[in-house]
């Protein structure tokens, strides 16, 4: 009885996010003539081969270059960056560390010369669309936001690993949108996430969680939301996605996911807890249905009536996400026996294990 409150518990949840999800409408308009100005704010650490990648998407960005100052923050690379010529501003700084958390530390020394009403961050190892910063401003002239947060997704060939990462990347995003469009945001993706100077300045930045090395974009996001909830909005615009690598490794990637979740403890968020709270049980007794058939403790018709409920609503989720981001969805069947397991060891291990990131131990 137990397992099946919980499923049955899980199974709702899924299907409100997918009823999230449907809520927030697509916004694709690029018609108002442009009006803001943007620094865009780029962490990196050791990333040669990929900085000359972005910048160029950048530069083909449909917007006025004399609108666009890019900074680039230098987290001790091994190798130092040579500036290329570009039309928008760009200028390359050291950060300057005060903290745990290194990327935290690179977002507030850029802030510290920022001098444009918005700031976007995004990763070294992504690509922007040539849209990307109009529908932003055609959105923040449109409504009274501070903050906008946005899709991000892989650049992926069809192997399993980098299929897998999509999957998994796919629930988090249908997670973070359905979450908005019940009113209850909680996540978003330092990957593509804006906000105006102002509301940084008027949240005192990352005060109150920059002991924890991750957790840039959500802790920022809840803070905002906790206390100016009608400020912060999520841009469902298939103009706004910004594409990332998937990792070529599986220690990696697993590295990755508990870097990500473990900041999830100290959400202020408490339906970003629950939510949480209710994924990871939700897998786990998925685990332990199975583990029971195995051995002889439950029959088989009752694993499949579990297992084809469970990948159903997923399906439901994670095919609706793909569609937005205009991934296909492959592995499915295989990624989703897999990803129970990925995500309860990601989840536990995380609550008192160390991750490697970037060269570093934390």
């Amino acid at each position: 009885m137990v397992i099946i409150t919980f499923l049955s518990v899980y199974l709702l949840v899924i299907s409100l996010l997918i009823y999230g999800f449907t809520k927030i409408k697509n916004y694709d308009s690029i018609g108002l003539k442009p009006k803001t100005a943007f620094t865009i704010i780029v962490p990196f650490r050791n990333e040669t081969e990929n900085l000359p990648i972005l910048l160029d998407s950048f530069s083909k960005l449909n917007y006025p270059m004399d609108w666009i100052n890019v900074i680039l923050v230098d987290d001790q690379s091994k190798e130092k960056f040579q500036i290329p010529s570009f039309k928008f501003k760009l200028s390359i700084i050291d950060n300057i560390r005060l903290t745990n958390s290194p990327k935290k530390d690179a977002i507030v020394t850029a802030m510290n010369v920022v001098n444009t009403d918005w700031v976007i961050t995004t990763d070294a190892d992504c690509i922007v669309k040539a849209n990307w910063l109009l529908t932003l401003d055609n959105y923040i002239q449109n409504q009274k936001v501070s903050m906008i947060a946005g899709a991000v997704t892989y650049d992926c060939g069809n192997s399993f690993l980098h299929q897998f990462q999509q999957l998994d990347l796919a629930s988090l995003q249908g997670a973070t949108i359905g979450s908005f469009g019940l009113g209850k945001g909680f996540m978003c993706n330092g990957a593509n996430l804006a906000y105006s100077k102002t509301l940084f300045q008027e949240l005192n930045g990352f005060d109150g969680n920059d002991k924890i090395a991750s957790g840039d974009d959500v802790f920022l996001l809840q803070k905002a939301i906790a206390q100016f909830p009608g400020k912060v909005h999520y841009l469902k615009s298939k103009n706004n996605i910004v594409s990332t690598k998937p990792l070529d490794d599986w220690k990696s990637l697993f590295h990755q996911r508990v870097r990500w979740a473990s900041k999830t403890t100290s959400y202020q968020s408490g339906f970003g807890k629950l939510l949480g709270l209710v994924v990871l049980t939700g897998n786990l007794c998925w685990i332990l249905t199975v583990g029971f058939w195995i051995f002889g403790l439950t029959p088989i018709e009752y694993v499949i009536v579990v297992s084809l409920l469970k990948f159903s609503v997923d399906a439901v989720l994670i095919f609706k996400t793909n569609a937005f981001l205009g991934q296909k969805t492959s592995h499915y069947i295989l990624g989703s026996l897999l990803y129970p397991f990925f995500s309860v060891s990601v989840g536990f291990y995380s609550l008192f294990g160390k991750y490697e990131w970037k060269g570093r131990r934390f």
